[in-house]
């Protein structure tokens, strides 16, 4: 046995070990919390006690169609090569005529302009980037005051085309730096929409997407519609997107027989007051229509709710319903994105709630050939789900 005095001893080194190690602890707990960013807390948006109303619908302009291009355009047009042709006039083209050029209709002098292809094609297929298989870009322009000239009324109509579609304002996708910038202010909305174009539309077109997205319909566009045309080919994303601040676009009567790698066909993100209706959905396992808010990507703050949408009359065909994602899936991600902190903090949209508010919609009298009732997927009361029919298919 130790002597007494040495067991105090011992007893006094083995407390000054536990007090060294518990300072040590504290020590490299602080320096942890001092090289470590603090999760960004979630920020829910307040009940709005107001009762909310759609957007409201565009009045429908009084626009006369532009007359048709003179022969030096016509020429232009048909000569081979791959140079934009920039387009204020109206074309008419033959069953037999190839275009290799994209089109491009840009601002208010574009507006009443009518491209039919007569069953021609508009052909970029070849291009070696995104922007070069765009057939079709009908955009806004930017004048040296800083107003937008957005073009209306421009109709593409009996094509076949290899290629994309773009339609857009502020940019062509809601990550743009002016979209940044315009974000920040509390008209946002309002603002994309008056510089984006509207009442653009495409009838009986029928599309063979080369690995994209078909048709993009961008930031603040309104009255744009697809109606009576085919979408085939494959896409590494989407078939159609409706993006941020857009509103009131219709999709009707249009078969969708495209393949997408992972992705539902519509995308409705942050787009609001539009009609889906009477389309053909064929082998929709990766998802049909999805409708969600991109909150924070680019650092944009998204201020529309996808809500007042009408998904209708719609048939979804299964080749298996098994693990296939949803036909109609409503607050499809609710935050659940890596870059949705990436936005500022801000009183209005995405910037004060990375929800989707996805809410007020109306998704009726859906057929779902091969599938259940449970690939229609709603957690919000305030969305109207009735009258969706599983069916055997067969």
């Amino acid at each position: 046995m130790y002597p007494k005095s040495a067991s105090l001893v011992l007893a006094s080194l083995a407390l000054a070990s536990l007090f060294l190690a518990s300072c040590q602890n504290d020590l490299a707990m602080v320096a942890d919390a001092a090289f470590t960013k603090p999760p960004r807390p979630p920020i829910e948006q307040q009940p709005n006690t107001e009762q909310p109303t759609p957007p409201p619908a565009q009045p429908v302009d009084s626009v006369s169609p532009k007359p048709a291009c003179g022969a030096d355009v016509q020429a232009k047009l048909k000569a081979p090569g791959t140079n934009v042709v920039s387009l204020d006039c109206s074309v008419r083209l033959s069953s037999t005529d190839v275009i290799t050029r994209p089109l491009v209709f840009e601002g208010a002098a574009a507006s009443g302009a009518v491209l039919d292809c007569g069953g021609g094609t508009l052909d970029v297929s070849a291009g070696t980037s995104r922007q070069q298989k765009t057939a079709v870009i009908v955009r806004s322009a930017k004048a040296n005051s800083g107003a937008w000239s957005a073009p209306s009324n421009v109709t593409v109509r009996n094509c076949r085309i290899d290629g994309f579609v773009r339609i857009y304002g502020l940019g062509e996708n809601a990550n743009g730096a002016i979209m940044k910038a315009s974000s920040l202010n509390a008209n946002h909305t309002a603002f994309a929409q008056a510089s984006a174009p509207k009442n653009v539309r495409l009838e009986n077109v029928i599309f063979n997407a080369p690995g994209g997205i078909p048709l993009y319909i961008g930031p603040g566009v309104t009255g744009a519609a697809l109606v009576d045309s085919t979408i085939n080919g494959k896409s590494t994303s989407v078939a159609v997107y409706l993006d941020a601040e857009s509103a009131n676009n219709t999709i009707s009567n249009n078969v969708f027989g495209i393949s997408t790698e992972s992705r539902e066909l519509i995308a409705i993100d942050g787009s609001a007051n539009n009609r889906i209706a009477n389309n053909t959905f064929e082998r929709p396992e990766n998802g049909g229509i999805f409708v969600y808010r991109n909150c924070g990507e680019g650092g944009v703050i998204r201020h529309q709710k996808p809500q007042f949408n009408q998904i209708t009359g719609n048939t979804f065909r299964y080749g298996s319903a098994f693990l296939a994602k949803p036909a109609v899936w409503l607050n499809s991600r609710n935050g659940n994105r890596s870059y949705c902190s990436d936005e500022p903090t801000s009183p209005f949209g995405s910037g004060a709630s990375n929800l989707d508010f996805a809410q007020h919609n109306i998704v009726r009298d859906n057929k779902l050939e091969g599938g259940s009732e449970s690939l229609i997927r709603n957690d919000d009361p305030t969305n109207d789900i009735d009258g969706n029919v599983a069916m055997d298919g067969r």
